[in-house]
């Protein structure tokens, strides 16, 4: 009797979390254009970000509105992920990913995103997007209640994440 091997769901990788940021460094108009831009993109309503300091050399101060940012999770983040992909020609270099399997990458216009129409009431915007890649189980590290310490082995390193991005999402990894 030949047995099969069950493959351990925890091992397998998933995306955690896509976060959506645009900075725009000013508290006027183009703040909301850029929130209702990302709004259009995205389904959900994003958060308005403030300055933490003040740097008179950009003209920011503390407690000003500087960006705006939403964070998607489950199935939007996977469908977002896969059209910022496109905007970028499916490509990502290796330096975009950091030790732990997270990666960022920016988009220069959100035009670029596949079905993005233009409108001139709004603008352009240029957008960073950040993955969060991990396993089940990473949870267990980051609650607040009962927290426990999650193994080495169950970490993701940035040649699995790189493996993963490549096999779900047909990504070509450029070397540098």
């Amino acid at each position: 009797m030949a047995e099969t091997r069950v493959e351990n769901v925890n091992k397998k990788l998933r995306i955690s979390k896509v976060v959506v940021n645009s900075s725009i460094g000013e508290a006027a108009a183009r703040l909301e254009k850029a929130g209702k831009i990302l709004e259009e993109l995205t389904g959900q309503k994003p958060s308005f970000r403030k300055a933490k300091k003040t740097i008179r050399g950009f003209g920011i101060h503390k407690g000003e509105p500087i960006s705006v940012m939403v964070t998607l999770r489950g199935k939007k983040a996977v469908q977002f992920l896969r059209d910022a992909l496109a905007a970028i020609g499916n490509k990502l270099k290796e330096g975009n990913f950091d030790e732990y399997g997270n990666f960022a990458f920016g988009i220069k216009e959100h035009l670029d995103i596949p079905g993005t129409k233009y409108n001139p009431e709004l603008g352009i915007i240029g957008m960073d997007v950040i993955v969060n890649v991990d396993r089940p189980g990473r949870r267990v590290e980051l609650r607040r209640i009962n927290k426990s310490k999650v193994g080495k082995k169950h970490r993701v390193s940035k040649e699995e994440s790189i493996e993963f991005i490549q096999k779900e999402f047909g990504v070509e990894i450029i070397r540098e």
